[in-house]
């Protein structure tokens, strides 16, 4: 009996260093998890109020820009879908997005960082057309709502010739993408 009521206390002292242990370690795991998740950044929608924009014109390929948001905020920022464009002030439409160049995943912009939109100005098969000195910048949310504050942009050369067949890729993580259309 003495044996058997030993082995009893052992095994019962056992499981609860065990049970404090776990009790502990689930503790520390979700004090971990909790500053963790404290620590980590949340992810905003880039708008013109937290990106640099700038357009360039580019020698290669011929009669088109590039247009670069720089993350200028504090935290991660998505570049949704692609920028509304308006060539001109007076612009009815925005361009349109050319759908053959949707990335594979959402551009993530951490502080600093670029995402990029190739812009066709015009093609000799299109048609009408003029020259725009501006070029309004909206970004595109979730949904693919324009949101934010628009931004002008002063074209290069004091204006750049627009017609029927501009348009515009989707935001790109580098330049060569945004170009290579």
């Amino acid at each position: 009996m003495p044996i058997a009521t030993r082995f009893v206390s052992r095994a019962a002292a056992s499981s609860l260093v065990v049970a404090a242990l776990t009790l502990a370690g689930f503790q520390a795991t979700g004090q971990t998890a909790s500053a963790a998740a404290k620590k980590a950044p949340s992810v905003v929608t880039c708008t013109t109020a937290n990106t640099e924009l700038t357009v360039t014109e580019v020698s290669r390929p011929i009669n088109h820009l590039l247009l670069k948001a720089t993350n200028t905020g504090s935290k991660p920022c998505y570049a949704y879908i692609a920028p509304y464009l308006r060539a001109g002030a007076d612009a009815q439409a925005p361009l349109p997005w050319a759908e053959e160049t949707t990335p594979q995943a959402v551009v993530t912009l951490k502080p600093g960082r670029s995402a990029y939109a190739g812009i066709t100005t015009s093609t000799p098969d299109g048609e009408g057309g003029a020259k725009a000195k501006t070029l309004g910048v909206f970004f595109a949310d979730r949904k693919g709502d324009a949101t934010g504050r628009e931004k002008t942009l002063k074209l290069p050369k004091g204006g750049v010739f627009f017609n029927s067949t501009a348009t515009v890729t989707y935001w790109q993580d580098n330049a060569t993408d945004a170009l290579t259309w």
